[in-house]
C-alpha cells in the first residue's frame, strides 16, 4: 500500500479524533485537512513499519494545541469591534471646542461622590487605576465601574450643556 492510501484508510478515525478535540464538526474538518497537509509535506519523516495512526494523532494534537494558543493570543491582542466604535469620533472635537471650564466644573459637581472622586483621580490628576483604587480603598473593578459610569454621565451632562 502507498502512503496516501494508508492515510485514506485511517481518515474516519482521524476525523473522529478531530471532532473529540475541537467539539465542532467544521473545526474538525479544518483540523483534519491541516493534519493531512502537514503529513503529506513531512512524509519523509514518517518511518515505514511504525504506526501511521499514532504519528497522525500526534500531528493533529500538536496542530490543535497551536490553534488554541493562536486563538488565546488573538483574544488578548485584538479588542472586539464594538470596543472601537467611538474611537476617533470627530464629534468629540466639536463638543470640546464649545465647552468652557465652567461647564465641566458644573458637570463634575453633578456627579455622585464616588464617580466624581474616580474621575478626578484618574482623568484629572492622572493617577493609575491601581493608585486611585488604593486611595479610594476599593477594588480595581469597582474603580473601573465608577469611571465608566462617571464618563457616561459626564458625556450626557456636557452634551446637554453644548
Amino acid at each position: 500500500m502507498s502512503f496516501e492510501s494508508d492515510l485514506l484508510a485511517i481518515l474516519p478515525r482521524l476525523r473522529r479524533f478531530a471532532v473529540s478535540l475541537s467539539r465542532d464538526r467544521a473545526d474538525a474538518d479544518d483540523l483534519c485537512q491541516a493534519a493531512l497537509e502537514r503529513a503529506l509535506r513531512a512524509r519523509d519523516q514518517w518511518q515505514p513499519g511504525t504506526r501511521l495512526d499514532s504519528w497522525m494523532y500526534r500531528i493533529m494534537r500538536n496542530l490543535w494545541i497551536d490553534e488554541g494558543r493562536s486563538r488565546q493570543r488573538a483574544l488578548r491582542t485584538f479588542a472586539p469591534e464594538e470596543a472601537g466604535q467611538n474611537v476617533g469620533y470627530a464629534g468629540d472635537h466639536d463638543v470640546e471646542a464649545h465647552m468652557t471650564l465652567s461647564d465641566v466644573d458644573r458637570a463634575m459637581q453633578a456627579l455622585p461622590d464616588e464617580q466624581r472622586e474616580a474621575i478626578a483621580l484618574v482623568l484629572v490628576e492622572g493617577l493609575s487605576y491601581k493608585e486611585a483604587a488604593e486611595i479610594l480603598g476599593v477594588p480595581m473593578g469597582t474603580l473601573t465601574s465608577r469611571l465608566v459610569r462617571g464618563r457616561g454621565a459626564l458625556i450626557e451632562l456636557l452634551g446637554e450643556a453644548a
